[in-house]
């Protein structure tokens, strides 16, 4: 056991002299493996960090939260011409799910509209996001409020003139002075601010409470109208907790189906998207762009092989000469295997290194200029880098350190002279 450590030992160190002899071979062959484990780690971790801001921008629902609309979150089979001539759910189908749902613990009827400007004497904002919604929107995404309330079921359902608006709008609007009680000016009336939101960061694309209001969906229905265009309703709901869920679905559907006079052999002309699915069709397509980018890193890793492969034959034919003295003093075919192998190993191992020190720098540079966007790292995406790059290395070299092993020491000699 020691003669091999001993072995081990000897071969690692002729291996490090070496790449330290060479060091234009060295960072050639390095630079190779660098660039493969980069691609494979960059890819991976901006498809993390990317799957993670969608789900925390999504994180404050409940996944079986369920959308009632004409609309389907992910891909469908039915043709769009189809789809196109589906009704827009109604406020009164809202009532009627309300009423009569069982193991319903909240649903909202929503409408979503255009941005618009808000003013306030002589501050004004532009392009501030709209969210008509009833009061129970606020059990539904837990919203949270620090200051002043939310509106109640009894001002929902008169639209009354009220408002809550996020953070970024009341400090633009207010700055330090208090917002509850002010009126601020949408769509030509004057709304009181009844509340404002607590602080959340930017959400994927930009879009955040923050930057928004939450008024009461009977005002802005009684301003476009139950039949324009250029908004559309949807009806969130939220069932119970601990309950069979497809049977939930299936008995949403039936009574959808019944209120609209749907006959049994007519298909079903509304959507219901859990929000489940959206999530499962987002993990699917991080996972596709991960494979996807797997293999783009796989191929720039292999090229880096193919340069440390080529380094190594011609590293062997270099110091032929030198094999054939180590044989002829009675070193082993396992010695001179190893010697090579190491060399290549290590080649590859630090080319991982490097590859993820420049991922790591980049991620946090490009984390400064990304707001509340974080690149993530993660050790498992480490761990199969460096794993992926090992192996390279020792596919690389395995065969250039099986020729020179089997070299015979005086035809090794005399290639030399």
């Amino acid at each position: 056991m020691l003669i091999y450590l001993r072995v081990l030992k000897e071969s690692f160190n002729f291996a490090i002299n070496a790449l330290i002899n060479n060091k234009l071979r060295t960072f050639l062959s390095l630079l190779g493996v660098t660039i493969g484990i980069f691609s494979i780690i960059g890819v991976l971790a901006a498809v993390d960090s990317l799957k993670q801001e969608i789900k925390g921008s999504i994180s404050s629902l409940d996944n079986s939260t369920i959308y009632l609309m004409r609309f389907s979150f992910g891909p469908s089979d039915i043709p769009q011409w189809k789809r196109e001539q589906f009704p827009d759910v109604t406020f009164e189908e809202y009532q009627y799910i309300n009423r009569s749902m069982p193991d319903l613990k909240a649903a909202s009827f929503i409408l979503n509209v255009a941005p618009e400007t808000i003013k306030y004497e002589d501050n004004s904002i532009s392009n501030v996001e709209i969210a008509p919604v009833t009061n129970d929107y606020y059990d539904i995404e837990e919203l949270q409020v620090v200051k002043g309330r939310f509106y109640n079921e009894q001002e929902s359902v008169a639209g009354a003139p009220v408002i809550v608006i996020g953070d970024e709008i009341a400090n633009s609007l207010f700055g330090s002075s208090e917002p509850i009680g002010k009126k601020i000016r949408l769509y030509g009336r004057k709304l009181t601010v009844i509340g404002v939101l607590q602080k959340e960061g930017a959400g994927l694309f930009g879009n955040s409470k923050d930057t928004a209001v939450i008024l009461p969906v009977n005002l802005v229905r009684r301003i476009y109208g139950d039949n324009n265009k250029s908004s559309f309703p949807a009806i969130i709901i939220k069932p119970e907790s601990n309950i069979d869920i497809p049977e939930f679905i299936a008995t949403l559907k039936q009574k959808v189906r019944a209120y609209r006079g749907l006959k049994p052999d007519e298909g079903d002309n509304f959507f219901v998207n859990q929000l489940q699915g959206f999530t499962d069709f987002i993990d699917n397509i991080t996972g596709t762009m991960s494979t996807i980018g797997g293999f783009i890193g796989m191929f720039s890793l292999l090229v880096g092989g193919f340069g440390i492969a080529n380094i190594m034959f011609v590293s062997v034919k270099e110091r032929t000469n030198l094999i054939g003295i180590q044989k002829a003093l009675g070193a082993k075919k396992r010695f001179i295997l190893f010697q090579f192998l190491f060399e290549a190993i290590i080649l590859a191992i630090f080319g991982g290194l490097i590859g993820l020190l420049l991922v790591w720098l980049i991620s946090i540079f490009a984390s400064q200029f990304t707001g509340d966007f974080k690149f993530i790292l993660s050790s498992s995406n480490m761990f199969w880098g460096m794993f992926s790059s090992t192996i390279i290395g020792l596919i690389a070299g395995i065969l250039p350190a099986l020729s020179a092993s089997k070299l015979d020491p005086v035809e090794a000699i005399r290639t030399g002279m």
